[in-house]
């Protein structure tokens, strides 16, 4: 076979893959550049906690997309945690971790639900769980897996929050388990990289999908000229909703407003797993406001 033969055959082959593939491959060459990767595995596995006392009603886990660290406060979700944690110490548990340190938060969740201290938490302290998931790209990605996990121990999960959720292949991010009482999706469809349109639920009876929220971008936010050149050139909106100030005002207005719902939250937790006859939320009519005062719309697809 010639030499152009053989060139012409191999973009025959390249040109197969699809576009999710090609977006990984141009991930997967800017992780290669980012200097974030040089931070050890074992450092990177400390979560960011807080002083809360060891009867706080919830749990609120984070995950940094990429291989961003979890402590890198140029990133909007390790701000949010930073900001949660500072403003509602008695309230809240917080802790950020990178999306491949998953069984890190896992294991971090069962220990705080284990107030009595025996190993590990009982059937009694799952069933009182009042956690939060949200993340960023594969962030948004390992809390859907972090829930499901979660769900086979019976453990629920109050709300979760994927902001342009990017699944690693062979893993879902669309549909939401059924252990989940809320969940909510940011996204947006320019450059590279798209986060997931939408997210579905495992059983509607048991999980409400307070939207699929769209963010367009013009003009990346000012926010966003602290990352470096060539990420906010090839991953242009995806990185715009993760350092759009009105996004995440949105969000830390969800945590706020869901974690403080104390003795409604605890109505959801009356059997194993939340469902319509119990919630006490899910009949409430659902408006997520934006920083300017505006109320959202979801996507209708």
């Amino acid at each position: 076979m010639s030499f152009c033969s053989r060139v012409a055959t191999a973009g025959a082959l390249f040109g197969a893959y699809s576009r999710h593939w090609a977006a990984v491959l141009v991930l997967l060459i800017f992780i290669n550049l980012s200097a974030e990767a040089a931070h050890s595995a074992d450092a990177a596995a400390q979560p960011i906690s807080s002083n809360a006392k060891r009867s706080a009603p919830v749990i609120v886990v984070g995950f940094v997309g990429g291989f961003v660290h979890h402590d890198d406060l140029r990133h909007s979700e390790v701000q949010l945690a930073r900001m949660l944690q500072a403003s509602h110490p008695e309230r809240l548990r917080v802790a950020m971790f990178q999306n491949w340190h998953r069984k890190a938060a896992h294991q971090t969740i069962l220990q705080w639900l284990d107030t009595g201290k025996d190993g590990h938490p009982t059937d009694e302290e799952k069933r009182g769980a009042h956690i939060i998931l949200f993340g960023h790209s594969w962030g948004g990605a390992a809390v859907i897996s972090l829930a499901r996990e979660l769900q086979q121990e019976k453990i629920p999960v109050l709300l979760t929050i994927q902001v342009d959720s990017i699944a690693k292949p062979g893993n879902d991010d669309r549909v939401v388990p059924a252990n989940v009482a809320y969940a909510v999706n940011f996204y947006q469809t320019r450059g590279l990289l798209h986060g997931r349109p939408r997210i579905t639920a495992a059983d509607p009876a048991q999980t409400r999908i307070l939207g699929d929220f769209f963010q367009d971008y013009n003009t990346p936010p000012a926010e966003c000229s602290q990352y470096p050149w060539l990420t906010r050139h090839l991953f242009s909106g995806h990185i715009a909703i993760e350092c759009d100030p009105q996004v995440w005002s949105q969000i830390e207005d969800l945590i706020d407003n869901y974690s403080s719902a104390e003795p409604r939250a605890s109505d959801l937790r009356s059997g194993e797993l939340p469902s319509e006859r119990t919630s006490g939320l899910r009949r409430q009519s659902v408006q997520i406001p934006s920083a300017d005062g505006r109320e959202l719309r979801p996507t209708i697809n």
